[in-house]
């Protein structure tokens, strides 16, 4: 393939005909047929037509047709996705009612987790490990992640082809994780690994069968209760770890509760930023005009930052429970139903944001997207990410005048964690000395 990556020659040919495809088909089939949940759509970044037809034509679409999950909501615009997300009192992030994705807990295997409570309980647990996210703890994080990222920048290869996504985006934000966690540095893929047998779909290169599943998050549990036996009877310190173990509303937590919260600690450590790191390099190939923005004035890199973000869209929904009838969007969201607020989707509303397709670094309101969500869930380690990313390209532009994308990525096939399994790339050359 020539130099510049999959935006010349075949692929990019061969892209656009998918895309032509998935619109005609999109704008084609009966509405009801719809369901965006189809990992297919997901796979091969075909989506994007579906949901601007049902923000056209079904802002509040229900899905009759999927046998796995069952009948759901699909909210797609960012007003009416606010509104849900910021309404905990008819809208339940409860894992004993289904819990945050579309995909039931079984009933003998509930995790109950911070995210997915409501308050009082939400709040307290929630509250016990923000100190590790606290601008004091931000401040004395950065020169340990610019250090790491220096390290491991330094230690690619140039002119050769390599994943971006296992050397930086995973090894990065898995240190960072170790770091959090106090966790031993020397197992750290492990952490890599639980998060991606918590998010993944059966029989798609993870996990084959929910027994599996059942029995690595167990293997979870009993390290992370090891570690949990050391932290409680040492001072207090500032590790997650040590702040469940310590804490007044999560020391006496069931087994299941605190894995609920390992898992949700890890996913939303690991798969969001280190999708994000990977979205990144590929939104500034796939625009080598805003790469050259970049690249001319390196202060762009935070609002670079927040766009990447806004259109990457790291988790592509949240599901909620209704706990009552409620009207939204022109139907009756009837008490019980399952809702996902498809952040993906609000994240490309032109009616909210302007240009919802373009990646533009210099927009006037970077921050103004949903990938965080909104109200008492919105994302607790949302500064640590932006943190992480600003500090991961301060050092890129310091070393390289571009990193090229050489290949499709190879997509995870999920509609709930929007990210890349693989991203081949190559570093031409270092800037000079």
């Amino acid at each position: 393939m020539a130099d510049g990556g999959f935006d010349l020659g075949q692929s990019r040919r061969e892209k656009a005909e998918r895309d032509a495809a998935a619109r005609a088909r999109a704008f084609s089939m009966p509405i009801e047929q719809i369901d965006v949940t189809d990992a297919e759509l997901w796979i091969n970044d075909t989506h994007w037509p579906y949901f601007e037809r049902l923000r056209k034509e079904a802002p509040v679409h229900r899905c009759e047709i999927n046998e796995e999950v069952g009948p759901y909501w699909s909210v797609t615009r960012f007003e009416d996705i606010m509104a849900i997300d910021t309404n905990h009192q008819v809208f339940s992030s409860d894992a004993h009612l289904g819990g945050i994705t579309l995909r039931d807990m079984d009933d003998d295997f509930i995790l109950p987790m911070f995210i997915a409570m409501d308050p009082p309980k939400h709040d307290v647990q929630r509250k016990t490990v923000s100190p590790v996210v606290s601008p004091a703890s931000l401040m004395q994080l950065e020169p340990i992640i610019r250090e790491r990222a220096a390290g491991l920048l330094d230690s690619l290869p140039v002119g050769e082809t390599f994943d971006w996504v296992d050397r930086i985006s995973i090894e990065l934000t898995t240190q960072m994780l170790a770091t959090l966690f106090d966790f031993p540095f020397h197992d750290r893929r492990k952490l890599t690994r639980w998060s991606d047998v918590a998010t993944a779909p059966l029989g798609m290169g993870i996990i084959d069968t929910e027994d599996q599943r059942r029995a690595e998050l167990l293997e979870c549990l009993e390290y992370f209760t090891g570690l949990w036996n050391e932290r409680v009877n040492a001072p207090p310190a500032n590790n997650l770890i040590s702040l469940l173990a310590h804490g007044e509303s999560t020391k006496n937590m069931s087994p299941m509760e605190y894995l609920g919260n390992l898992i949700l600690l890890i996913v939303g450590g690991n798969d969001t930023t280190r999708n994000t790191m990977t979205g990144s390099v590929l939104a500034l190939n796939q625009n080598p005009d805003q790469y050259d923005k970049l690249r001319a004035n390196p202060s762009l890199i935070p609002s670079m930052v927040s766009e990447t973000i806004r259109w990457q869209t790291p988790l592509a929904h949240m599901r909620r429970t209704a706990l009552a009838d409620f009207e939204i969007g022109g139907q009756t969201i009837r008490k019980g139903d399952k809702v996902a607020m498809w952040y993906v989707s609000g994240n490309r509303d032109e009616t909210a944001i302007d240009n919802p397709d373009a990646y533009i670094i210099d927009r006037e309101r970077p921050r103004h997207h949903m990938s965080f969500g909104f109200g008492i869930h919105r994302c607790v380690g949302n500064r640590l990410a932006e943190m992480q990313l600003r500090v991961v390209w301060e050092e890129i532009l310091k070393r390289f005048p571009t990193i090229e994308v050489v290949s499709e990525p190879k997509r995870v096939p999920s509609s709930f964690v929007k990210g890349y399994e693989s991203l081949m790339v190559r570093i031409p050359s270092k800037n000079p000395a």
